[in-house]
């Protein structure tokens, strides 16, 4: 057994593995992670292939990969360190840059569970304490995430012994969700998707379902930058088989179409006599996002009532959670993601702990359900 693990005690830090080509962004890194007392850098090193040999030797429950590094780069470290220990939460340093946003969202397809977008300097990281702050804020969510999912098969731990999960766990008995009824003979107007951390994996998962299915306008808000979006979009249509694309301000809505909210943009409905127009703005962030889901779900709420079929999908915090719950008052129709099938069920969670959802499916079944609905006939 090797003499880094065992038996996690619940005041434990949890891990962190820091993998970048650069030592000084390896130092800036560590010392930005190491300023918060729940988190402990565990292993620093250079490039994939060793991430992959220190993985073996010891747990880690979150592993922050840069992208482009020699020997072997982010993108193949993936599949090799997730085969060693699925446990593991894999989160990319990426530039916001246009590559940066392609091969960040291969990565997430690969089965990263998230990223952050790197500052592009030394100089602009030892200063930028908002990607400290956010940085460690997503290690912790993701390694509480890693530690309920199970240690046993992480190298030198014994089935018999798995690491303890810390402070952040799950409650030995769950809180109840209390589901709505379904709605009678339920048909509607319009599709409306909220997710965040983990959300393009499932965006892909859920939209691929509804080729050739739905003809009511499909409207996504996924917290992502700028440049991102547009590859996201990109990447929906050529999966998915629908055409998707970022909202433009003043489009009509029409149907047989996805509208993702750009990068740093609101995404809302207005009505324009019998018409319905997009709209983006540049409102204060809600729930710390632009584009944030909330604004989009209240928007549709006010113009489309019972007949809004809203789903939110994988992600932290609560946003959409307001929202959603002017859709439920209205009379329309509420689905979350459960949580074992949730990176983070934190958006989610929030709409089924208040109540408001019909339906807490998992990622599997959403696609399936959208269809269902959305393709019968009206009543």
């Amino acid at each position: 057994m090797h003499p880094h693990s065992s038996t996690a005690s619940p005041d434990d830090p949890y891990r962190v593995m820091v993998v970048d080509d650069s030592a000084v962004i390896r130092g800036l890194l560590t010392r930005a992670l190491e300023g918060d007392p729940d988190l402990r850098v565990v292993a620093s090193v250079g490039d994939g292939q060793m991430a992959v040999n220190a993985l073996q030797r010891q747990a880690v429950d979150v592993i922050v990969l840069d992208i482009e590094m020699p020997v072997m780069d982010g993108l193949t470290a993936i599949p090799k360190l997730i085969a060693i220990d699925p446990a593991v939460k894999i989160i990319m340093a990426s530039t916001l840059t246009q590559r940066g946003a392609e091969i960040s969202i291969k990565a997430l397809q690969a089965g990263a569970a998230d990223y952050v977008a790197k500052p592009t300097s030394t100089r602009e990281l030892g200063a930028a304490d908002q990607f400290k702050r956010d940085l460690a804020a997503k290690v912790k969510v993701l390694a509480a995430s890693a530690r309920r999912a199970g240690s046993r098969n992480r190298p030198g731990v014994r089935a018999d012994r798995p690491v303890v999960a810390p402070a952040i766990r799950k409650p030995a008995v769950p809180a109840p969700v209390t589901l709505r009824p379904m709605p009678p003979l339920f048909h509607p107007d319009v599709i409306a998707i909220g997710s965040s951390t983990g959300g393009p994996q499932a965006l892909f998962e859920v939209l691929s379902h509804l080729k050739d299915g739905p003809i009511q306008p499909i409207l996504v808000t996924q917290h992502m930058p700028a440049t991102f979006t547009t590859i996201l979009a990109e990447h929906i249509t050529r999966q998915c088989g629908i055409p998707c694309a970022e909202a433009k301000d003043g489009e009509p809505l029409t149907g047989r179409r996805i509208y993702l909210a750009p990068g740093d943009f609101h995404m809302v409905l207005v009505q324009r006599g019998a018409s319905v127009t997009l709209s983006v703005n540049k409102e204060p962030p809600e729930n710390f996002c632009r584009p944030s889901v909330d604004p989009m779900m209240r928007s549709i709420a006010r113009i489309y009532g019972r007949r809004t079929l809203s789903v939110i999908l994988t992600g932290m915090g609560q946003d959409g959670m307001r929202g959603c719950t002017e859709i439920a008052e209205a009379g329309g129709m509420v689905v979350a993601q459960d949580e074992p099938t949730s990176v983070v069920w934190g958006m989610p969670g929030a709409v089924a702990h208040a109540g408001i959802a019909n339906a807490v499916l998992p990622l599997k079944e959403i696609g399936p359900a959208i269809r269902r609905f959305s393709t019968r006939t009206a009543a």
